[in-house]
């Protein structure tokens, strides 16, 4: 499904200016979504902007805290399914720097933290993962 954006997730800037700061280079508007399928190791050493710097490793400090905090259907996908309910988005490095590879976390921290803290923990984590990729 390719696109300007993801119909079904919302693109909220979010107020904080340190956040701004990290993407206020790309029009978050021109880039092509498309929801993919990543390896679940890919998320593993998957990095977000400076401004968020060891947020995502924070999260994977106590994913089961993290997860019962949520509604309950969040739970039940994590144990039932070994994943998120709703893909985060993610956009290729190369957006913000054209030497970078790989993607980068845009939103879903705490999901990607969960995931990483699952699989240290050894619960349930599928093989694969579902995300809204931005690409130029």
């Amino acid at each position: 499904m390719a696109g300007r954006r993801p119909g079904a997730v919302p693109l909220r800037p979010r107020r904080q200016p340190a956040f701004i700061d990290d993407y206020n280079t790309i029009d978050l508007h021109t880039i092509n979504w498309q929801l993919e399928t990543i390896p679940a190791a890919h998320f593993t050493v998957m990095p977000t902007g400076a401004s968020d710097e060891g947020c995502i490793e924070n999260y994977a400090k106590n994913p089961v805290h993290w997860v019962t905090v949520r509604p309950p259907q969040v739970a039940r996908c994590w144990e039932k399914l070994g994943t998120w309910l709703r893909p985060p988005l993610l956009i290729e490095r190369r957006l913000l720097d054209p030497d970078a590879g790989g993607l980068q976390v845009l939103e879903g921290r705490t999901r990607v933290g969960v995931l990483r803290g699952r699989l240290r923990e050894h619960l349930h984590v599928a093989p694969e993962h579902r995300a809204w990729v931005g690409r130029p």
